[in-house]
């Protein structure tokens, strides 16, 4: 089982299920709404995730036709994404998970927009 929470402890969930996969997502939206060079989620199935805590406090946005991205409307923590299309699955912020996520991260999304500052990525020169 996974659980976790946002940064003022307003929402809990769990997940008691397996995680199909876990990613970083480096396509732009994630970017900016994480803050960070990725999104990094744990794909799991919809029915395995339950708020135990603050259900409430959610709130989703819209960041295109098909994606909703749930955060903390008190704290602004990164909690979901969620794709239109596929109801039954679920992605997870690794982030917010308590203790923290142990497993394999084995798919790179949208790897073209790596920022060059992330270790390991090709710094290329203006000349």
């Amino acid at each position: 089982m996974l659980t976790g929470r946002c940064l003022c402890e307003g929402v809990h969930y769990r997940v008691e299920g397996p995680v199909a996969y876990a990613s970083h997502c480096y396509c732009t939206m994630c970017q900016r709404q994480h803050g960070a060079a990725a999104g990094s989620y744990a794909n799991v199935a919809s029915a395995d995730f339950r708020y135990d805590k603050g259900a409430e406090l959610v709130t989703e946005f819209a960041s295109s036709a098909t994606a909703r991205r749930g955060f903390c409307r008190v704290c602004g923590s990164s909690l979901t994404w969620r794709s239109t299309e596929r109801p039954d699955r679920i992605a997870v912020s690794l982030g917010t998970m308590n203790p923290p996520y142990d497993g394999p991260v084995d798919h790179e999304l949208f790897p073209e927009h790596k920022p060059g500052w992330v270790p390991g990525t090709q710094l290329f020169s203006k000349n």
